[in-house]
């Protein structure tokens, strides 16, 4: 098993250093981070890190992800990867018809953004259950303790979490239940304000005492049901009691010497296996990174994996092409022909709207590793709270399709197209990193291009990072951080690429968290890396 020999340079602007250690997490905000690291100090493990530091950013990064969101993770124990899935479903009252009668003939247009008719079983607490009982040390109780007392005695606001929960402020104050926990003083706090949300403690206590069971069949479920049947809304206590997360085996594609898993479908993980699939096939490995023709291949592979993610993907049981054909070496290989270095491509498909995501990371000196990622979608998600308990709901459900032919058209009980996804890298069969970069259709494209920068051009986790990203967005359409060489700027625009500069890193460029294993965790351990375009870090002993 070869080793990547890193470049420690940092050749782009940074407010970071990576940081060495045998014991890691990493996430978008500090204090989940220290969490974490406190269940790994107290005897846990990685699995108890992850945990802890999910419930605290479910508290203290309430504008990406909640109580009420959805899960993905991907766990390597010591010796295999393991999968879960913990996607929620559709309440049992959703067909294309309850939409139709509701909202008419041109439902997809009309159809709600937010409130109840977008929510769909949350399904995070079930999956920070379910990876505890396989996998944790600590008790569930102690795990969770952190995040109470946050929610008990408060937390200070910290700037980049501010700034979007003054944005959900201004769409969701009249939601149900919304101002009650998230405009205390009748607006979104400041940054550096202390905040304590009761109704969250009080759920949060009651989900360590009975390990979740509450959530999906105790007295939250029948609060959430309860508030749902006076608010109009579908979902009721038997779609809760219905709902289980479901292991899954990873689905992976080689990339130069190395293999990077994803959740299979429902999930968009498999466009970032696509793309490397087609850049495996190109040229790429011979062009210096940050130039031109290093940009524009990578964007028009991501633009043909996107083309058939959002033609194809959905649950398995309703897709038309299985996974394994969008993977097949033969058919990326035809996918690869189609690019033109000359010129951009005006690939057309649907362009899922920006989400509302946290991911983390977190590694043991006993080998274990954890890459998890939970989502309440659209900032706040749907903005209905659950009163008293402080359960800000998701709007997952405004992710399926109302086109009767399309594998992702909504059912009862099924779950929607999804936008997280975590990842996770090995090498000859043994674990390498850990690893995820959130928001919405950029997660794929984040994972790509620091995968690529990491491998092909030898730059360390930080460096690759901090490196100026680009996002496609539909046709020729693509966003740059600005930071982008203007050399190679304007050569994509002579190529045909029409190009928007944005100065939001926060909602256009996505957050990655990193930790690369550098050999036996006991001797040489991990480095991790944490993404300045949010507030969190990466921490470790």
């Amino acid at each position: 098993m070869s080793r990547i020999e890193f470049s420690w340079h940092n050749p782009y602007p940074s407010v970071r250093t990576p940081v060495f250690a045998r014991n890691l997490v990493a996430t978008s905000h500090p204090l989940a981070a220290s969490a974490g690291l406190r269940a790994l100090s107290r005897g846990g493990n990685a699995i108890d890190a992850a945990v802890a530091s999910a419930a605290v950013i479910a508290l203290t990064e309430p504008c990406s992800n909640g109580l009420g969101s959805d899960l993905f993770a991907l766990v390597w124990d010591g010796d295999r990867l393991h999968g879960l899935n913990a996607s929620g479903t559709a309440p049992a009252a959703w067909t294309r018809e309850y939409f139709v009668e509701r909202y008419g003939e041109d439902c997809a247009a009309k159809r709600p953004v937010r409130g109840w008719d977008t929510v769909t079983v949350p399904g995070a607490v079930a999956g920070w259950g379910a990876l505890h009982a396989r996998f944790g040390c600590l008790g569930f109780d102690e795990v969770l303790a952190p995040a109470i007392a946050y929610a008990e005695r408060g937390f200070a606001v910290s700037p980049i979490t501010q700034e979007k929960w003054q944005r959900g402020a201004a769409l969701l104050a009249d939601q149900p239940g919304f101002a009650e926990h998230f405009l205390p003083r009748g607006r979104a706090p400041a940054v550096g304000e202390h905040v304590t949300i009761p109704g969250t403690a009080r759920a949060l206590q009651c989900i360590a005492a009975t390990r979740g069971e509450a959530f999906y069949r105790g007295e939250i479920a029948a609060a959430i049901a309860g508030f749902a049947r006076a608010g109009g809304g579908a979902l009721c206590e038997s779609d809760l009691a219905a709902f289980v997360p479901e292991w899954v085996d990873p689905i992976a594609t080689s990339f130069h010497g190395h293999e990077l898993h994803q959740i299979p479908p429902n999930g968009q993980g498999i466009a970032a296996l696509m793309c490397l699939g087609i850049l495996r096939h190109t040229e790429m490995a011979a062009y210096p990174v940050d130039s031109p023709d290093w940009y524009h291949v990578t964007i028009e592979a991501m633009k043909l994996a996107f083309a058939d993610v959002y033609a194809h993907i959905a649950e398995p049981a309703a897709m038309r092409v299985r996974a394994e054909q969008l993977l097949d070496d033969d058919y990326l290989r035809s996918r690869a022909a189609l690019i033109d270095m000359r010129r951009a491509l005006a690939c057309s498909s649907g362009m899922p709207r920006q989400g509302g995501t946290v991911y983390l990371s977190s590694a043991d000196e006993r080998g274990m590793m954890v890459s998890l990622i939970q989502s309440n979608f659209m900032g706040f998600g749907s903005g209905v709270v659950v009163p008293g308990w402080g359960i800000a709901l998701q709007n997952r459900g405004h992710a399926f399709s109302l086109d009767a032919g399309h594998p992702n058209c909504v059912a009862p009980g099924k779950r929607p197209f999804h936008t997280i996804i975590p990842g996770f890298l090995t090498q000859a069969g043994q674990p390498q990193m850990s690893f995820g970069v959130m928001g919405g259709n950029m997660q794929p494209q984040g994972q790509v291009q620091t995968l690529c920068r990491m491998l092909l051009a030898k730059q360390q986790p930080q460096s690759a990072c901090d490196a100026p990203r680009w996002k496609w967005n539909q046709s020729v359409d693509i966003e740059l951080e600005p930071t982008i060489d203007p050399t190679a700027r304007a050569e994509l625009v002579r190529r045909g690429h029409r190009i928007v500069v944005s100065e939001d890193s926060y909602m256009d460029f996505g957050s990655g968290q990193f930790i690369w294993r550098l050999g036996n965790p006991l001797r040489e351990g991990y480095v991790a890396a944490s993404d300045s375009r949010r507030d969190g870090q990466a921490c470790g002993f």
